[in-house]
């Protein structure tokens, strides 16, 4: 049996139940919620691996949901509303959702949905986990093959210094690197004292990966030491 999360967001509480009926029965863990602000709560506090999202719903639309929840995670969104226009659907689909269903709908078909998007996220996943290809800290991803980071799903443009220093760490968590330590591997030249070379440059990295620059979660300072990255 699945032990995947969903979470199913509709303001129609009988049609919640109806899902909920269907995916529990494929072993499926269901989550409720019955407007925007309460699914983004969800979101935010829970391990979810699919949405199933209404367009129409009280305090946030289901269109800004879908945006916002993008923004932060790469799960399947699945919207199922009853604007049913091919604008509608292009507008769904264009700020992150993975599929589109039309109320009324069959639940059997949606079942079937949920299954096939849950197929393709997690044999993507696993296909790079296995490849060693990736590297995850958090929201953060570095794929290290095509030289890409990704946070909260977004690409994230580093230089190729910025880029050296942080897979430099992200392949040593826990380990600190002094200062020397980092000029030496990276630049490749023999470090002198008052260089604050690296310094700036972390400090640039930070602004592009951390959520507040100031207070950093990824790159961290060991004092009078130098800085690493935790698992």
């Amino acid at each position: 049996m699945s032990k995947e999360t969903i979470l199913v967001v509709d303001d129609e509480k009988d049609i919640v139940d109806l899902i909920e009926v269907y995916l529990s029965k494929e072993g499926y863990n269901v989550i409720k919620a019955f407007n925007g602000e309460e699914a983004l709560n969800i979101i935010n506090s829970n391990s979810v691996h699919l949405v199933i999202l209404d367009t129409m719903m009280p305090k946030i639309d289901g269109i800004e949901v879908c945006r916002r929840m993008r923004v932060k995670k790469n799960i399947p969104i699945i919207i199922l509303s009853a604007k049913a226009t091919d604008m509608d659907k292009i507008i769904g689909l264009s700020t992150g959702a993975d599929d589109y269903m039309v109320k009324p709908f069959n639940p059997l078909e949606l079942t079937a949905r949920v299954k096939a998007q849950l197929r393709r996220y997690i044999y993507l996943n696993n296909k790079e986990n296995e490849e060693g290809d990736v590297i995850s800290i958090g929201e953060l991803k570095i794929h290290h093959k095509a030289r890409k980071v990704m946070l909260y799903g977004e690409n994230i443009k580093l230089t190729k210094t910025e880029y050296e220093i942080l897979i430099l760490m992200a392949r040593n968590l826990n380990r600190v690197f002094t200062l020397e330590e980092i000029f030496k591997i990276v630049w490749k030249e023999n470090y002198f004292e008052g260089n604050n070379t690296v310094m700036v440059h972390i400090a640039r990295l930070r602004e592009k990966i951390e959520n507040n620059p100031k207070e950093p979660k990824i790159v961290k300072n060991v004092w009078g030491v130098g800085y690493k990255i935790e698992n």
